[in-house]
Protein backbone atom coordinates (compact mmCIF):
# COMPACT_ATOMS: atom_id res chain seq x y z
CA UNK A 1 0.00 0.00 0.00
CA UNK A 2 1.28 3.47 -0.76
CA UNK A 3 -0.31 6.57 0.87
CA UNK A 4 -1.08 9.90 -0.62
CA UNK A 5 -0.14 12.42 2.27
CA UNK A 6 2.01 12.11 5.00
CA UNK A 7 0.28 11.15 8.47
CA UNK A 8 1.17 13.38 11.19
CA UNK A 9 0.56 12.02 14.64
CA UNK A 10 0.71 14.60 17.35
CA UNK A 11 -0.14 14.23 21.23
CA UNK A 12 1.56 14.19 24.51
CA UNK A 13 4.19 12.30 25.67
CA UNK A 14 3.38 8.83 26.35
CA UNK A 15 0.14 8.71 24.24
CA UNK A 16 1.40 6.42 21.86
CA UNK A 17 2.16 8.30 18.77
CA UNK A 18 5.63 6.23 18.47
CA UNK A 19 4.19 2.37 19.24
CA UNK A 20 0.95 3.52 17.27
CA UNK A 21 2.75 4.94 14.38
CA UNK A 22 5.56 2.43 13.68
CA UNK A 23 3.16 -0.69 14.09
CA UNK A 24 0.84 0.77 11.82
CA UNK A 25 3.35 1.90 9.27
CA UNK A 26 4.63 -1.56 9.61
CA UNK A 27 1.16 -3.31 8.91
CA UNK A 28 0.13 -0.47 6.10
CA UNK A 29 3.94 -1.39 4.74
CA UNK A 30 4.63 2.49 4.17
CA UNK A 31 7.93 4.40 6.01
CA UNK A 32 7.76 5.33 9.32
CA UNK A 33 9.82 8.19 10.82
CA UNK A 34 9.58 9.77 14.40
CA UNK A 35 11.06 13.37 14.20
CA UNK A 36 13.28 12.81 17.52
CA UNK A 37 14.85 10.39 16.20
CA UNK A 38 15.44 11.70 13.18
CA UNK A 39 16.61 14.81 14.58
CA UNK A 40 18.95 12.93 17.23
CA UNK A 41 20.29 10.79 13.62
CA UNK A 42 20.98 14.47 11.98
CA UNK A 43 22.72 15.78 15.17
CA UNK A 44 24.46 12.60 16.29
CA UNK A 45 23.04 13.32 19.95
CA UNK A 46 19.86 12.02 21.73
CA UNK A 47 17.30 14.47 21.97
CA UNK A 48 18.39 15.16 25.47
CA UNK A 49 21.35 16.13 25.19
CA UNK A 50 20.90 18.60 22.09
CA UNK A 51 17.90 19.91 23.96
CA UNK A 52 20.23 20.53 27.31
CA UNK A 53 23.30 21.50 25.00
CA UNK A 54 21.49 24.08 22.79
CA UNK A 55 18.67 24.70 24.20
CA UNK A 56 14.90 25.27 23.38
CA UNK A 57 15.12 27.47 20.46
CA UNK A 58 17.69 25.68 18.59
CA UNK A 59 15.83 21.89 19.51
CA UNK A 60 12.57 23.94 17.93
CA UNK A 61 14.17 25.32 15.07
CA UNK A 62 16.07 21.88 14.16
CA UNK A 63 12.54 20.19 14.77
CA UNK A 64 11.09 22.68 11.88
CA UNK A 65 14.05 21.34 9.87
CA UNK A 66 13.40 18.34 9.99
CA UNK A 67 9.76 18.58 9.37
CA UNK A 68 10.73 20.50 6.09
CA UNK A 69 13.00 17.94 4.83
CA UNK A 70 10.27 14.98 5.29
CA UNK A 71 7.50 17.07 3.57
CA UNK A 72 9.32 16.68 0.35
CA UNK A 73 10.05 12.93 0.77
CA UNK A 74 7.78 10.09 -0.12
CA UNK A 75 4.80 10.55 2.01
CA UNK A 76 5.42 8.08 5.54
CA UNK A 77 3.63 7.60 8.88
CA UNK A 78 5.22 10.60 11.40
CA UNK A 79 5.59 10.89 14.88
CA UNK A 80 6.12 14.02 16.04
CA UNK A 81 7.60 15.05 19.25
CA UNK A 82 5.10 16.45 22.19
CA UNK A 83 6.23 19.70 21.61
CA UNK A 84 5.83 20.44 18.11
CA UNK A 85 2.34 21.92 17.37
CA UNK A 86 3.95 24.89 19.90
CA UNK A 87 5.03 26.19 16.44
CA UNK A 88 2.83 27.22 13.73
CA UNK A 89 5.51 26.93 10.94
CA UNK A 90 5.10 23.23 12.10
CA UNK A 91 1.65 22.89 11.99
CA UNK A 92 1.65 24.88 8.80
CA UNK A 93 4.34 22.90 7.51
CA UNK A 94 2.34 19.62 8.45
CA UNK A 95 -1.46 20.53 7.28
CA UNK A 96 0.46 21.36 3.48
CA UNK A 97 1.74 17.90 3.53
CA UNK A 98 -0.74 15.71 4.88
CA UNK A 99 -3.10 14.90 7.54
CA UNK A 100 -2.93 15.52 11.31
CA UNK A 101 -4.27 12.90 13.83
CA UNK A 102 -3.77 13.76 17.79
CA UNK A 103 -3.42 11.04 19.65
CA UNK A 104 -5.63 11.72 22.58
CA UNK A 105 -4.93 9.78 25.28
CA UNK A 106 -6.46 10.41 29.19
CA UNK A 107 -3.70 12.01 31.20
CA UNK A 108 -4.31 9.32 33.85
CA UNK A 109 -3.06 6.51 31.48
CA UNK A 110 -0.56 8.76 30.69
CA UNK A 111 1.32 8.92 34.04
CA UNK A 112 1.06 5.48 34.19
CA UNK A 113 3.38 4.64 32.16
CA UNK A 114 5.66 7.76 30.88
CA UNK A 115 9.43 7.86 31.07
CA UNK A 116 10.11 10.86 31.97
CA UNK A 117 13.96 10.79 31.97
CA UNK A 118 13.64 10.32 28.07
CA UNK A 119 11.58 13.23 27.44
CA UNK A 120 13.55 16.74 27.05
CA UNK A 121 11.33 18.81 28.81
CA UNK A 122 10.06 16.27 31.68
CA UNK A 123 13.88 15.37 32.73
CA UNK A 124 13.80 15.66 36.22
CA UNK A 125 9.99 16.86 36.47
CA UNK A 126 7.67 15.60 38.42
CA UNK A 127 3.67 14.22 37.52
CA UNK A 128 2.93 17.35 38.65
CA UNK A 129 4.86 18.89 35.71
CA UNK A 130 3.00 16.43 33.52
CA UNK A 131 -0.06 17.73 34.33
CA UNK A 132 0.65 21.74 33.76
CA UNK A 133 2.19 20.67 30.27
CA UNK A 134 -0.74 19.05 29.40
CA UNK A 135 -2.93 21.59 30.46
CA UNK A 136 -0.13 23.85 28.78
CA UNK A 137 -0.43 22.55 25.37
CA UNK A 138 -4.19 20.35 24.57
CA UNK A 139 -5.93 23.00 23.23
CA UNK A 140 -3.04 23.48 20.62
CA UNK A 141 -3.16 19.64 19.81
CA UNK A 142 -6.69 20.19 18.96
CA UNK A 143 -6.52 22.61 17.16
CA UNK A 144 -3.79 21.81 14.86
CA UNK A 145 -5.69 18.13 14.35
CA UNK A 146 -7.49 16.95 11.57
CA UNK A 147 -8.89 14.38 13.25
CA UNK A 148 -8.94 13.32 17.03
CA UNK A 149 -8.11 9.52 18.07
CA UNK A 150 -8.69 8.01 21.12
CA UNK A 151 -6.28 5.72 22.32
CA UNK A 152 -7.55 4.80 25.66
CA UNK A 153 -8.87 1.43 25.19
CA UNK A 154 -5.18 -0.07 24.70
CA UNK A 155 -2.31 -0.61 22.66
CA UNK A 156 -4.61 -3.42 20.06
CA UNK A 157 -7.34 -1.55 19.89
CA UNK A 158 -5.50 1.53 19.61
CA UNK A 159 -3.07 -0.30 16.70
CA UNK A 160 -6.89 -1.51 14.47
CA UNK A 161 -7.91 1.79 15.29
CA UNK A 162 -5.45 3.49 13.87
CA UNK A 163 -5.16 1.00 11.56
CA UNK A 164 -8.86 1.77 10.34
CA UNK A 165 -8.61 5.59 10.59
CA UNK A 166 -5.69 6.30 7.97
CA UNK A 167 -7.08 3.70 5.41
CA UNK A 168 -10.48 5.74 5.91
CA UNK A 169 -8.35 9.01 5.03
CA UNK A 170 -6.76 7.23 1.98
CA UNK A 171 -10.08 6.12 0.93
CA UNK A 172 -11.43 9.47 1.35
CA UNK A 173 -8.97 10.89 -1.42
CA UNK A 174 -10.85 8.11 -3.97
CA UNK A 175 -13.89 9.80 -3.12
CA UNK A 176 -13.07 13.44 -3.88
CA UNK A 177 -14.31 14.88 -7.33
CA UNK A 178 -12.39 14.69 -10.35
CA UNK A 179 -12.38 17.33 -12.43
CA UNK A 180 -12.40 16.56 -16.22
CA UNK A 181 -12.82 19.29 -18.89
CA UNK A 182 -14.00 22.06 -16.64
CA UNK A 183 -17.03 19.20 -15.46
CA UNK A 184 -16.93 17.99 -11.77
CA UNK A 185 -17.13 14.07 -12.16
Amino acid sequence: MSIREHIFLVGMAGCGKTSLGSRAAQHLGVPYVDTDQRLSEIMGMSVNDIYAALGEEFFRNAETAVLAELAGLTPAVISTGEGTVLTEDNITIMRNHGTIIFVDRPLDQILSDIKMDRRPTLRGGTHEVVIEQYGQRIGFYRSAADYRFDNSRGFVYGLSGLIELINSIQASYNELPVLQGGLCL
